[in-house]
């Protein structure tokens, strides 16, 4: 049986304003308060799971820990079908350097590996959003999401973050970077994952 959400209040595990911001538009018809691992000063937990949902929930139950109040996070990222679902869990990871993530470099990592093994067109691809919700006394719910397309070369738009500009979500001619914001949170994949938490928690 699916635990519904009866909180006054829900702390997001994440320190990506973008993220927040999204989570909070989508939950707000129903009155949530949404604060933020920033409102609470709460560090990054190491994330050492090899899938979305074990990274997940290490960031949700660390935060609901930390702070007595029920957490969501999300894990995700790109899987490249002809890098055998590369990057996947390591999306980030390959973005980073000592100086911080740098998207750019891993998009040509993406591009030029896929080039290496001469990966026939469309190179097809999808993100996937695993998110979990987490209670203070260890019960947790599960939901995952995902947006199908296809990775694409040269990068284009600054409007979202990530790999958003080399994705093309099936269905469009333009890159999730070139994407209005608030057109892309309907279709993202963690809109397909908060749409299930929704029905099934909130409504």
């Amino acid at each position: 049986m699916t635990r519904k959400f009866g909180d006054k209040t829900l702390l997001v595990a994440s320190h990506n304003a973008g993220k927040i911001e999204e989570i909070a538009a989508l939950l707000e018809p129903f009155g949530v308060s949404i604060k933020s691992n920033i409102d609470f000063d709460l560090p990054e937990p190491e994330e050492t799971e090899t899938t979305f949902v074990g990274n997940a929930r290490i960031k949700a139950h660390a935060a609901s820990q930390a702070t007595g109040l029920p957490a969501l996070s999300d894990d995700s990222g790109i899987e490249v079908d002809a890098l055998g679902g590369a990057p996947g869990v390591y999306t980030a990871d390959w973005a980073e350097t000592e100086n911080g993530r740098d998207f750019p470099m891993a998009m040509t990592r993406t591009w030029n590996e896929l080039d290496a093994i001469n990966a026939p067109s469309p190179r097809t691809a999808r993100f996937k959003s695993t998110l979990v919700l987490a209670w203070p006394d260890g019960h947790d719910e599960v939901f995952d999401g995902k947006i199908e397309g296809q990775v694409v070369w040269p990068m284009r738009g600054k409007q979202g973050h990530g790999y958003d500009p080399i994705f093309m979500a099936d269905g469009y001619d333009i890159t999730m970077g070139e994407m209005d914001r608030w057109e892309k949170n309907k279709i993202s994949h963690r809109a397909d994952a908060l749409k299930k938490l929704v029905a099934a928690c909130f409504d």
